[in-house]
């Protein structure tokens, strides 16, 4: 979106991107046992993604700002589709990695 990401969406971006390199090597190689390294990355990235967007809907108090040092989340020019907040994607995004990692677990 042309814009450097706040603190903690560098975070979440810390635990997306290699988790995509995990899953893609994971896929290639057909392991079943991803999920005993991608589970940690994913639902760690889902907490700071929860904790996001506690902060944006603001269950959590004000004075916790969650883009103290960068460009507000909060902003319309920060909204997918002109609706869905860019925390809440991260939010939806570990949160399916999350639920198919565990559906794995089950399976092996």
């Amino acid at each position: 979106m042309g814009q450097a990401p706040c603190n903690l969406c560098w975070f979440q971006r810390a635990f997306m991107f290699p988790l995509a390199v995990v899953l893609g090597v994971a896929a290639l190689l057909e392991d079943r046992g991803v999920w005993r390294y991608a589970l940690p990355l994913a639902a760690l990235g889902l907490l700071i993604a929860l904790y996001h967007v506690l902060l944006y809907v603001g269950v959590i108090p004000q004075a916790l700002e969650p883009c103290g040092d960068g460009p507000s989340c909060s902003s319309a020019n920060m909204r997918i589709f002109g609706r869905v907040p860019i925390p809440l994607l991260s939010l939806a995004s570990f949160t399916v990695i999350t639920v198919l990692l565990l559906q794995l677990r089950k399976g092996t």
